[in-house]
C-alpha cells in the first residue's frame, strides 16, 4: 500500500485515563458514523501502521476517546501523542449524485453552465465559512464557493464537474 491509499481521519492529541486510552480529534463531517470503527492506520514514519480498536465513544462534537489493542498504560499510549490517523480510501462508501468526497473530484474539468469548460479543479480549500473550488484555466486560478447550489452535476465517468457559478464571478477572473 501507498500512501495516496488513505484518507485522514484525525489525529491523536494525548493519553487520556490511565488504561492506555488516547483523546483523538476527528476531521469528519460526521464522527458518528466513525464508532465502529475496528481499526485506523497511524502514521509511524516511514510507514502508516494498522492499530485495532478494542473501544471508541464520542467524548465532543469531534472528540473521541479510543482505546487500542495492547496498549494499556499512560506510558504506552504517550508515543502515539500527536500523531495522524487514516483510514483506507477503499473503506469508503460510494457517494451518488452531486455529493463527493474531495480527493474524488481532483483534476476534474470545471464545466460552468455560461461559459463551458473554465479549466481543471487543482484543490478544495477548506476555509472556515465555506470551502472554495480552486480551478487552474491555463495558468490563471478561478475561486468558486463550494455550495450545494454551485454544483449542479459530477459525471465521475467523464471526470467531470458541471457548475452554476455564481454571476460574474468568472468574468471577475478571466
Amino acid at each position: 500500500m501507498n500512501k495516496d491509499d488513505f484518507y485522514y481521519l484525525g489525529k491523536i492529541l494525548k493519553p487520556f485515563g490511565n488504561k492506555g486510552q488516547v483523546a483523538a480529534m476527528l476531521d469528519v463531517d460526521e464522527p458518528a458514523r466513525y464508532m465502529k470503527l475496528e481499526s485506523v492506520y497511524l502514521d509511524l514514519d516511514p510507514e502508516r501502521v494498522p492499530f485495532f480498536i478494542q473501544s471508541i465513544e464520542m467524548s465532543g462534537a469531534r472528540r473521541v476517546v479510543i482505546k487500542f489493542e495492547d496498549v494499556d498504560s499512560i506510558g504506552d499510549a504517550e508515543p502515539y501523542s500527536g500523531k495522524e490517523m487514516y483510514l483506507l480510501l477503499s473503506s469508503l462508501p460510494p457517494l451518488k449524485g452531486k455529493k463527493f468526497y474531495y480527493h474524488e473530484v481532483m483534476g476534474f474539468s470545471v464545466i460552468d453552465e455560461h461559459h463551458g469548460a473554465i479549466g481543471t479543479l487543482t484543490k478544495v480549500l477548506e476555509l472556515p465559512r465555506q470551502p472554495l473550488l480552486q480551478i487552474d484555466n491555463g495558468g490563471k486560478e478561478i475561486l468558486v464557493p463550494l455550495v450545494d447550489e454551485v454544483i449542479l452535476k459530477v459525471d465521475r465517468k467523464k471526470k467531470e464537474l458541471h457548475i452554476r457559478a455564481p454571476e460574474g464571478l468568472i468574468e471577475f477572473y478571466l
